[in-house]
């Protein structure tokens, strides 16, 4: 015959003690047990389709033929067009003190320091690295120290847990706790082989590449928009100052023919006209001096200097042959050298990169976990306790994610080739348009010194008519009016030739180290 059980206080002490050691090894268990593995795996991580990088801006000198018939020797419309950040730049003031004397050599460091050009594409190259460094993170050990304390209290009751108590009138208790425990533990995860996450962190040093190169390339264009607003500059202010002479000339002119009426050897209708003639060169005076404080203000703009036109240009650049360089050397040049050619490059090999990753999300990956620490009530009574688990991830059937993240970089890829061909044919185009520009505008100035020498002779022989008393002072105006057209003519042809060798030198590539020889004047590259 079996006995009944009888249960004690004892007894019911022991069954607490047992349902406690119990919450506390599953919850010690849950604690120490190793990270969940990724249930998906790495993916790739997707690029944009297009591999232009960042600013929606652009630095270009043009050409433009001077539409229908002119009586002038020029023939050409001369523009360096700067749009989006180039326009801009930071302040350069405070780093770089301002003396308001603002050479060329100057003008050129402070635009590669503080152009937004520059500015954006170098932040742009650092967020490239970070992401980079984010990407190798997945290759490497991550180790991470957790410290926990929990205090429960159990209702095993409300657990399911039912005890019957064979002894009437005794009530078994159902509440356990509260307890305590604490778990201080290191975490360590690693990825031993995983080709999705390798290739993705190739791809993202090829981007970091491509955002290096594209930042010299930025700096070519700020050399290009900073000197050909310095030479805007040059010609504003040489315009001025051939204003300047003519005006004196037409007040000069002035003041004889009222000199000639005043003993009645010229007629009113001579002083009016030649009163007319020197407001007419004071108001072409005013105008031009707009037009310089405007092109001063533009070039304050994109150097770092206040925005306003209180300063000098100290440099000139006269007109020099350009280098004897072959369109075929040039070429060869610009397409070893050119850095936004390697950019788009680079552009294509992190397409490539990012297929890759795609295509190993179909591949088998190994990870490896494990963990160390001490659990228990308190730190003097803890126990040392550790995990270790490698994991073997095959993917058999994904929903097709695999498939369509190799679709999409499929078709980056292509468009990043179609790109990169494109910029090579660009490249070429660049560099015969530029030879074209730099052959015209040459040809331009030649035409305009004559052109000069000629007027100049006839004002001369125009003015010892007038003087003889032979002809009116309307031929001298004429003839005026001549030589200053020729003048504007030269100017604006010696800075259409000064803008095509800098176009050139730009589309040769590296254009702050060859400017100094197209420009025959000494610039130092930062």
């Amino acid at each position: 015959m079996r006995k009944p059980i009888r249960w004690s206080t004892h007894s019911s002490t022991i069954a607490e003690i047992f349902f406690l050691g119990a919450l506390v090894f599953a919850n010690g268990a849950f604690a120490q047990g190793p990270p969940q593995t990724q249930a998906q795996g790495t993916q790739a991580n997707p690029l944009p389709l297009s591999g232009k990088l960042g600013q929606n801006g652009s630095v270009k000198a043009t050409q433009a033929p001077v539409p229908g018939t002119t009586t002038s020797v020029d023939t050409i419309n001369p523009t360096v067009q700067v749009q989006g950040p180039y326009a801009g730049s930071t302040s350069s003031t405070a780093k770089m003190p301002f003396s308001g004397k603002l050479s060329l050599r100057e003008a050129i460091a402070r635009g590669l320091e503080y152009n937004l050009g520059t500015v954006g594409l170098a932040a742009a190259e650092r967020q490239a690295h970070g992401q980079s460094i984010s990407a190798r993170s997945a290759l490497l050990p991550n180790v991470n120290g957790t410290l926990g304390e929990t205090v429960e209290q159990e209702d095993l009751a409300a657990l399911g847990v039912r005890i019957k108590v064979p002894v009437a009138g005794f009530v078994f208790p159902t509440i356990v706790g509260p307890f305590n425990f604490f778990d201080l533990r290191a975490h360590l995860t690693q990825n031993v082989v995983d080709l999705t996450a390798l290739n993705n962190y190739r791809a993202a040093n090829e981007t970091v590449r491509a955002n290096q190169f594209a930042t010299q390339d930025a700096r070519d264009l700020v050399v290009l928009a900073v000197g050909g607003a310095y030479l805007q500059v040059i010609a504003a202010k040489a315009r001025v100052a051939s204003a300047q002479a003519q005006l004196d000339t037409a007040n000069a002119l002035f003041q004889q023919t009222s000199q000639k009426r005043a003993v009645g050897v010229a007629a009113q209708v001579d002083v009016d006209r030649s009163e007319v003639e020197a407001l007419t060169q004071r108001q072409r005076l005013l105008s031009l001096e707009n037009d310089l404080s405007k092109q001063k203000i533009n070039l304050a703009r994109m150097t770092g200097l206040p925005p306003n036109e209180h300063f000098d240009v100290t440099d000139d650049v006269p007109f020099s042959a350009a280098p004897p360089v072959s369109p075929d050397d040039a070429l060869k040049q610009a397409l070893d050298g050119r850095a936004d050619l390697k950019s788009a490059e680079a552009q294509v090999h992190a397409a490539e990169r990012e297929r890759s990753a795609a295509k190993s999300e179909l591949l088998p990956s190994l990870s490896a976990a494990g963990d160390y620490g001490v659990i228990g009530t308190n730190p003097s009574q803890s126990h040392g306790t550790f995990t270790a688990s490698a994991t073997l991830r095959v993917p058999i059937w994904q929903g097709g994610r695999a498939k369509g993240d190799i679709e999409q970089a499929d078709a980056v890829v292509a468009q990043r080739r179609a790109e990169l061909e494109d910029l090579r044919t660009q490249v070429e185009s660049d560099i015969r348009e530029a030879y074209l520009d730099v052959e015209t505008a040459a040809s331009q100035v030649e035409v305009a010194l004559r052109n000069i020498k000629v007027t100049e002779e006839a004002l001369d022989l125009t003015r010892q008519r007038y003087e003889a008393g032979v002809t009116d002072n309307v031929e001298v105006i004429q003839a005026q009016e001549s030589v200053t057209s020729a003048k504007l003519d030269y100017i604006n042809s010696v800075f259409a030739h000064n803008a095509a060798k800098l176009s050139l030198a730009r589309s040769m590539g590296r254009a702050a180290d060859s400017l100094p020889r197209f420009l025959n004047f000494s610039v130092s590259a930062q």
